[in-house]
C-alpha cells in the first residue's frame, strides 16, 4: 500500500505540475524539489519522399551556412535548432513500394528463411522497453484513417514493430486518441479488476496448454513457440501495467476534444496537437506518427494528381513536380508549427518541452523508387544532437547508426540497432 501511494504520489506531481501554475503550485513545488523533465523520443515518418531538387541542401556546402532550400523555407525560423542528415539508407531495403515498414527496424526482409516477410523491433519499441516504465503508456502508435494509406510508396502497415518483428497497433483517428489518453474507465475499480483477474486466468491457461504441447516438438517448431511464449510475456507486461494504473485518474486534457470527420493536413496539425498535450501530461514518453501523404491529404491542399504519380515527377515534370512540392511545403509548414509549439510548452523547471525531446522527421524512401540517401531532419534538444548544421556522412550510412545514437542520447541501454555499426559521430555535439 506505501508503494501505490508514493507511485500515485509522483506520478500526479509529473502529471499535474502544467496544469497547477495558476494556483501557485508550481513555485511550491520547485522550491521544495525541482523536478527534472523526462527525455521523450519522436519518430515522425511520410509516404512518397520528397522533392529532390528542392527538398536536400547542398552537398557541396554542410555544416551551418547552408542555404535553405526551397522545400524546408517554411523551417526558415527555426534553421539553427535542426539538422538535415544526408548519406542514410536502410541496405536491406530493396522495394520502392514497402514504405515504412523497415524505416525504424533496418530488418532484412528475407533473413528467415522460408518466410517472405520478416522484420525485427524498431527503434521506438526499444526505447518504450526503457522509457515507458513510469508512464501510463509505454508507447503511443498514431497513424492514418487515410484510404490506400497503406499501400504507397513510404506508408507502409505500421511503423512500430515489436520485439518479435510484428506491427504494433496504432490509434488512426485524432478523436480516438484523444479519448484513449484523456478519457477514464468508468467502471467501477472492483469490476476492473476481476476483468484483469480473468484476462490473467485465460493467459495462464493458454500458457499452459503450449507448455504441454512443446513437449516432443521439432527444432523449427520450438522456435516457432519461443516467439509465442515472447508474445504471452509482452501481454503480461501489457496486464501488469494496466493493474498498476487502475484507480489512476487520467490526466485533464490541456487541448479540447478535436472534431471528427477532419481529413489530410487538419488531421496532421491535430495530431500534433495530441502528440504534443502526450508528452504534456507525461501519459508517454515515446511516440510514433505515419502522416498521411495520400490522395485526402492531397485533396486537402488542393492538388489533384495521384500520389503514385506525383512521386514520379521526375520522368514528366509539370504539374507532378508541383504537386510533389506544394505537398513538401505544407509538410514543411506543419512541422515548423509544431516546433513552434514544443517550444512555447513549458516545463515545470521553466525549460521548454523542446530542450528534452529528440524527434526524427523523415522517410524510407528518397523519391520514386529510390531507396538511398533518406530524407532525415533531426530536432529538439534530448539528445545531444548537432543542430543547425547540413550534415553529409559517407554515402550508404546506415540508418540506425542514426537511430542508435538517438536512443543513447536519449538514456536508452542499446548496444547497436538493427544494422548498425555504431553511434553516428558526425551528428554528436
Amino acid at each position: 500500500m506505501n508503494h501505490r501511494r508514493q507511485f500515485l504520489k509522483s506520478s500526479s506531481a509529473l502529471v499535474a505540475l502544467p496544469f497547477l501554475e495558476s494556483f501557485g503550485f508550481r513555485r511550491f513545488a520547485s522550491a521544495a524539489q525541482p523536478a527534472t523533465p523526462p527525455k521523450r523520443l519522436v519518430f515522425l515518418g511520410f509516404g512518397w519522399g520528397v522533392t529532390e531538387e528542392t527538398w536536400y541542401p547542398d552537398i557541396k556546402t554542410p555544416g551551418p551556412d547552408y542555404v535553405l532550400p526551397e522545400g524546408l523555407k517554411p523551417l526558415a525560423r527555426h534553421k539553427k535548432d535542426f539538422s538535415i542528415v544526408q548519406g542514410l539508407w536502410n541496405q536491406y531495403s530493396v522495394e520502392g513500394h514497402a514504405g515504412s515498414t523497415w524505416w525504424l527496424s533496418g530488418a532484412n526482409k528475407f533473413a528467415q528463411p522460408g518466410q517472405s516477410m520478416h522484420n525485427t523491433v524498431s527503434a521506438d519499441q526499444v526505447a518504450a522497453g526503457q522509457l515507458g516504465m513510469h508512464t501510463r503508456f509505454s508507447s503511443l502508435q498514431l497513424n492514418t484513417s487515410e484510404s490506400g494509406g497503406a499501400a504507397g510508396h513510404g506508408s507502409g502497415l505500421s511503423m512500430a514493430w515489436d520485439q518479435n518483428g510484428k506491427p504494433v497497433a496504432g490509434l488512426n483517428d485524432p478523436v480516438e486518441a484523444y479519448h484513449r489518453l484523456f478519457s477514464n474507465d468508468d467502471t467501477p475499480i472492483e469490476e476492473q479488476k476481476a476483468r484483469l483477474a480473468e484476462q490473467r486466468s485465460v493467459l495462464d491457461t493458454v500458457l499452459e496448454n503450449a507448455r504441454s504441447l512443446q513437449r516432443g516438438l521439432g527444432k523449427d517448431d520450438n522456435e516457432k513457440l519461443s516467439e509465442y511464449f515472447q508474445s504471452i510475456r509482452d501481454i503480461e507486461t501489457r496486464l501488469s501495467k494496466e493493474e498498476k494504473w487502475i484507480g489512476v485518474a487520467r490526466p485533464d486534457a490541456p487541448i479540447r476534444e478535436p472534431r471528427g470527420g477532419v481529413e489530410g493536413k487538419g488531421s496532421v496539425a491535430l495530431m500534433y496537437d495530441l502528440l504534443i498535450a502526450a508528452f504534456q501530461t507525461d501519459s508517454t514518453r515515446v511516440i510514433t506518427y505515419r502522416q498521411p501523404g495520400g490522395e485526402e491529404f492531397l485533396s486537402s491542399i488542393g492538388v489533384d494528381v495521384h500520389p503514385h504519380d506525383m512521386s514520379h515527377y521526375v520522368t514528366t515534370k509539370g504539374e507532378k513536380l508541383a504537386a510533389s512540392q506544394k505537398r513538401d511545403l505544407t509538410n514543411s509548414t506543419l512541422l515548423a508549427g509544431l516546433i513552434d509549439k514544443l517550444k512555447a510548452t513549458k516545463e515545470p523547471d521553466g525549460s521548454s518541452l523542446f530542450d528534452h525531446i529528440a524527434l526524427a522527421y523523415g522517410s524510407n524512401i528518397r523519391t520514386g523508387h529510390h531507396l538511398s540517401n533518406c530524407p532525415t531532419l533531426l530536432t529538439g534538444g534530448g539528445a545531444g544532437i548537432k543542430l543547425g548544421e547540413n550534415i553529409v556522412v559517407p554515402k550508404d550510412t546506415p540508418l540506425c547508426n542514426a537511430w542508435l545514437t538517438m536512443l543513447r542520447g536519449v538514456g536508452v541501454n542499446a548496444e547497436r540497432h538493427g544494422d548498425s555499426t555504431g553511434v553516428l559521430k558526425e551528428i554528436v555535439t
